[in-house]
């Protein structure tokens, strides 16, 4: 009895839909990597990459950390029936291929450069070795990863509880990398309806809908290259009830 009554509880409990928003939504700072980096003689490849270029594909050995200097890129998935997902879309300033440290022994997903990236390559035990020595990086790290796992946590909560009018617009904010300071911002480039798609969980022509309907409203303009977000955007997140935006 008591487990049931705790259980219809925590199912009634509300979902702070603008606390999660706002954490997953701030502009990462970038981080603190260059001084370690270039202290590292041993085990260290800079990389130059094209945008749409693959920089390691899943199920390949995963031997090594990547730092993104500058650019961006995404993480796919493939299942065995050929469906595909992004994962993640990175910005400079941040890392990946980190589940190497973990022991993960092969890549779980494909990393592709957004646009024209500047990588640099740590090879597996160079990097754990510098963990295990250098306090700074060690924190850095670990804040780094604590910052992921909070996002990580508020798209499952948006994914378990908000429509998807709603997961698209924060999507959309992500991705732009909007602020609380920001009136309008530029949506990474390469990310088509057929992406948004997949990051959402709904259907291409269901993100067509909403992407016109945000359009017609004046919270976003787009064409086949650029996404441009604009603040009012933001409401659709926040105040989902009071501007009547959401589909239900």
């Amino acid at each position: 009895m008591g487990k049931t009554a705790d259980m219809a509880r925590r199912k009634s409990l509300p979902v702070d839909k603008k606390n999660v928003f706002v954490a997953a939504v701030k502009k990462r700072p970038t981080a603190g990597w260059e001084t370690f980096l270039a202290g590292i003689s041993r085990g260290k490849t800079v990389l130059e990459y094209r945008a749409n270029r693959k920089i390691f594909m899943q199920g390949q050995p995963a031997e090594s950390m990547f730092f993104l200097g500058r650019g961006k890129v995404k993480l796919a998935v493939s299942s065995f029936e050929g469906k595909e997902a992004i994962v993640a879309t990175l910005d400079s300033g941040e890392f990946f291929g980190e589940g190497c440290l973990a022991g993960q022994p092969l890549r779980t997903a494909t990393a592709i450069s957004v646009e024209d990236c500047t990588l640099t390559r740590v090879e597996k035990p160079i990097m754990a070795r510098m963990l295990h020595e250098e306090r700074g990086l060690a924190e850095i790290f670990v804040n780094h990863l604590l910052s992921r796992n909070i996002r990580y946590e508020a798209d499952l909560v948006d994914q378990i509880f908000n429509s998807s009018e709603i997961r698209l617009a924060r999507m959309l904010l992500l991705l732009s990398h909007f602020s609380k300071q920001s009136k309008t911002e530029t949506v990474v480039p390469g990310i088509t309806h057929e992406n948004l798609a997949q990051m959402v969980g709904t259907t291409r022509s269901r993100i067509n809908y909403f992407m016109n309907k945000f359009r017609k409203l004046g919270f976003i303009d787009y064409n086949s290259r650029v996404t441009t977000v604009h603040s009012g955007l933001l409401n659709v997140v926040l105040h989902p009830a009071k501007g009547g935006y959401y589909d239900k």
